[in-house]
Order: C-alpha cells, then sequence, then structure tokens
C-alpha cells in the first residue's frame, strides 16, 4: 500500500519516492517482500493513478526487474486494499499480506513470522511493546495506561486470503484503521513480535533514521 501523500515531509513529492541512500523508499519496501527465501508468489503495489507515471520512471532509472503489478487505489486505504485484493481474483486461496509501502526496514524474519502465524490462525499482525509510558485522554485530563497490556501495531498484516476477502465485502466503518480491524469482528488476531527498526517514515526525521539503520547493516 502506498498512497501517501508526504505533507508531514515537507517534500516535494510523496515520501514513498523520497530517495533513502540514493534509491526510492518504495523499492526498498519492495525488494524486501521480493527475497526469495521468502517465496512471495506475487506483488501487488496499490498505488494513486496519477503516481503511476512516476513510479514508471522511477523504475526505468533504477533498473528495476522485479515482478510487480501496479493497482490505482481508492478514495481511502480501506479502498485501496479492495482493489488490490481484486488483483487477486485468480487465486483461490492463500495467505496475503498488507504492507506500508514506507516501512522499507522490515526483517525478513518478521516477515516470515507473520506469514507463517496468518497461515496457522488465519490472521496475524506484527506489533511491539510501547517503550515510553502511555496516557489515555479524557475530558477531565489523562490517566495512566498500562502499558504492559498495550502493543504498537506495525505491518505486515497478513490473513488467509478468503477471510480477508470476507471482511472487505463489510461496508467500510470509521473505527476502521488498518486490516485487523476490519477482519477482527470476523477472526482472532494473532500478535507476532515486531522489530522497532520497522519503522514508518512519516517524518523527515523517520528518513534520517532509516539512512543511519540502512547503513549500519
Amino acid at each position: 500500500m502506498a498512497g501517501g501523500s508526504g505533507m508531514r515531509m515537507g517534500a516535494d513529492r510523496p515520501k514513498q519516492f523520497l530517495p533513502l541512500l540514493g534509491e526510492p523508499v518504495l523499492l526498498h519496501t519492495l525488494r524486501r517482500f521480493a527475497e526469495p527465501t521468502l517465496q512471495v508468489a506475487r506483488l501487488v503495489l496499490v498505488l494513486p493513478a496519477d503516481q503511476f507515471a512516476t513510479w514508471q520512471q522511477l523504475c526505468a532509472e533504477h533498473s528495476v526487474q522485479i515482478p510487480h503489478t501496479v493497482v490505482a487505489g481508492g478514495a481511502s486505504r480501506w479502498a485501496s486494499v479492495r482493489q488490490g485484493l481484486a488483483e487477486l481474483k485468480a487465486h483461490a486461496e492463500g495467505v496475503v499480506a498488507v504492507h506500508d509501502g514506507v516501512r522499507p526496514l522490515t526483517p525478513l524474519t518478521v516477515i516470515n513470522n507473520t506469514y507463517t502465524a496468518a497461515a496457522e490462525h488465519g490472521a496475524a499482525i506484527a506489533a511491539v511493546a510501547p517503550k515510553d509510558s502511555v496516557r489515555g485522554l479524557s475530558k477531565d485530563g489523562s490517566y495512566a495506561l498500562d502499558r504492559a497490556r498495550l502493543r504498537l501495531v506495525q505491518t505486515p498484516q497478513c490473513f488467509e486470503l478468503n477471510l480477508l476477502r470476507r471482511a472487505y465485502q463489510l461496508p467500510e466503518l470509521p473505527t476502521f484503521t488498518d486490516d485487523a480491524s476490519v477482519v477482527e469482528d470476523l477472526h482472532p488476531i494473532r500478535l507476532v513480535e515486531g522489530d522497532y527498526r520497522n519503522l514508518k517514515i512519516t517524518t523527515p526525521e523517520d528518513l534520517l533514521l532509516a539512512e543511519a539503520l540502512l547503513q549500519a547493516r
């Protein structure tokens, strides 16, 4: 899923196209899932229709040889996931991962473990424990939350294909924040240990940290 506008980045282009050590963020992400050891059968990239030409140009500039299909997204992330699922109509079964295009550092172990857990349990998502103390908001101020009972959700989020199809046949609700929230009324969600390096590039600081982590590797 790569439909971001990059407004919080303050950049001149969508954040998925920003350079990360000389290559677009989105190319780093795509390369993760194209890793042969993962044996991913199909890669579908969901982009706004007006970004197709930009992506084609970047693929040409960087000699991208990774087989993938580009699909136009919808008016919301929910609608965009539906568009991506429609591209998989020829597949009768399997496990599908939904991933943020601006998470280019996801360790292969996290991807593999989330796929494996979804194959066993139907639905699994990567998540990490909060490092900081967390407080909730109320009309009277704020209150402490038990950090041990909270998790920060990441992607990939993996599901049995037909389960995700059934979930996305339901009407869109404002409470949907990710794919797990779409599925959870139909099926329990298994949590898989994520990774703090699996950051979502949203602000300029995230891009600097991503560069440092890649260089360290």
